[in-house]
């Protein structure tokens, strides 16, 4: 098969640990530090607007309350989605995906999606991240990749841009991963490093499907992972995994 054409040590939610989840300011870090891929979650706002989450509430991650479902993107922008992390990130918004794509594209960098829709809005999120990351990548000489744990989402994906690459999302490698991928007309099996065995590894590659793992924050994990014939790797750890790592 052909070489996995992406970056293989891609930053987790923007920055990793070195700048607040799912922000522009993370991807900034990145780019600063040499990485050339990021990856970041893709969530609805009540409004529909496609925007960079991981939870589905918004506790964790700004100075807001409530679910993301249930609030509008226009009350979001009025949030602090970087003060958690640090002073020096206070102030930093929830940023759309249009304006996370728009940013990734002028840096230079490429996009792991991973959508990551709220209960009950699979389909629509899929969907949603699919047209406008077509819309945005349009005649870009890399295009990104869609990744979900969430099989309807990806087949809404599917039916929505065929042609922007997949990944299916899983913490172990089901039995039945090989008709899954089929099905969802997917390039890549991503999984947990921890979970995964070499015989996997192989049988993925030997399947024809590139395979990413996640988080792995070891510079000696991952070189067995490596060995393994892994393709590409997701790391929080970008003080200690360097972007050229081999």
């Amino acid at each position: 098969m052909k070489p996995w054409p992406f970056p293989r040590i891609i930053a987790h939610r923007g920055g990793g640990t070195l700048a607040p989840e799912n922000t522009l300011g993370g991807m900034r870090k990145a780019k600063k530090l040499g990485f050339a891929g990021v990856e970041f979650d893709v969530m609805l706002a009540a409004d529909a607007t496609p925007i960079l989450m991981h939870d589905e509430t918004l506790e964790r991650t700004t100075d807001g309350r409530g679910a993301v479902a249930e609030t509008a993107y226009r009350d979001m922008l009025k949030l602090d989605a970087g003060s958690w992390y640090s002073r020096e990130h206070a102030g930093e918004p929830v940023p759309s995906f249009e304006r996370a794509g728009r940013l990734c594209i002028a840096l230079g960098l490429w996009a792991n999606v991973e959508i990551k829709p709220s209960a009950g809005f699979e389909a629509e999120t899929g969907t949603a991240a699919a047209l406008l990351a077509r819309a945005l990548w349009r005649g870009a000489p890399v295009q990104p990749l869609l990744s979900s744990f969430q099989p309807p989402a990806l087949a809404a994906a599917k039916k929505a841009v065929p042609e922007l690459a997949r990944g299916a999302l899983t913490k172990s490698i089901p039995p039945d991963w090989q008709s899954r991928m089929q099905e969802l007309g997917c390039v890549s099996l991503h999984c947990d490093y921890r979970m995964l065995l070499p015989q996997q590894a192989r049988a993925v590659r030997d399947a024809g499907y590139w395979l990413l793992c996640y988080t792995v924050n070891d510079p000696a994990t991952l070189r067995v992972l490596f060995d393994w014939g892994v393709d590409a790797i997701v790391t929080d750890r970008l003080d200690l995994i360097p972007p050229d790592f081999r």
